[in-house]
């Protein structure tokens, strides 16, 4: 396994392929990142533990959606079973990802903790009734100290943890290895990873435009209320079925791209 330094612009070809594959298998794509986003929901309802049971099991999942977004891409129609990919090449592997999880618990938790610790010990801006939100309160958010500082620390660890799954479970890379590797690979296609990120900054506020033009001309703010959630699903959904080309073009082998 060796690291693959694409140009800048396979980050938009990212961004497409993630679209593309989605799209050959949107049943089988959004239920399966649904069926995550169900145990998370229903193991964050256990006090204290349950977050850190969830956050623990996102390197898994996010490896159960790789192996589904290449299943969707050959042409396959991933089942169910694929969500726990990782749990199912055996006892070494699954003890693995399991202490990969637990480190990335670890790393959220000093995130959360470090944008805690410089947040500002004011009293929070008012919530309205309706729950709008407002200029006050936007300003406030981006005014908050802890915030900026909990997103620098965030962004190396999103990066430690990017490939690392991948990593761990088909090149069987020890956890702490794939961390350094993936942040190496994530610096080396910083390029191709900017642009992944700004195409799919583009594809969010495109939908934004898109269903508040939609709520305006169909039935004002109640549609928009009905539709926003369900969207935002499926977008992250895509989102996920993109991450595995991100991962297939930037390590190689020696019969050719990581698969």
């Amino acid at each position: 396994m060796k690291l693959h330094i694409v140009p800048a612009r396979t980050g938009f070809q990212w961004v497409k392929l993630g679209a593309q594959t989605f799209l050959r298998q949107p049943l089988a794509m959004a239920g399966l990142f649904f069926m995550f986003m169900a145990t998370v929901s229903v193991l964050s309802l256990v006090p204290v533990i349950g977050t850190l049971i969830s956050l623990a099991l996102v390197p898994a999942a996010t490896l159960g959606l790789m192996a589904a977004s290449r299943e969707a891409q050959q042409g396959r129609f991933p089942m169910p079973t694929t969500l726990v990919t990782a749990f199912r090449a055996g006892p070494a592997s699954t003890r693995s990802m399991l202490i990969l999880g637990a480190m990335y618990a670890a790393a959220l938790m000093l995130v959360f903790g470090v944008g805690a610790l410089f947040a500002p010990e004011v009293a929070p801006v008012a919530e309205l009734p309706d729950g709008e939100v407002t200029p006050e309160r936007v300003r406030a958010m981006f005014n908050n100290p802890g915030l900026w500082a909990a997103m620098v620390l965030y962004v190396p660890v999103l990066m430690a943890f990017w490939h690392a799954p991948a990593l761990v479970h088909w090149h069987r890379v020890t956890p702490l290895k794939s961390l350094f590797f993936s942040l190496m690979a994530c610096w080396a296609n910083k390029g191709a990873m900017l642009l992944y990120s700004l195409g799919w900054m583009a594809v969010i506020m495109l939908a934004g435009v898109v269903m508040n033009l939609l709520a305006v001309l169909l039935g004002g703010t109640a549609l928009l209320n009905l539709v926003i959630y369900p969207m935002v699903l499926l977008l992250a959904a895509m989102f996920h079925t993109s991450i595995w080309f991100t991962v297939r073009d930037s390590f190689v082998t020696e019969e050719g791209p990581a698969a």
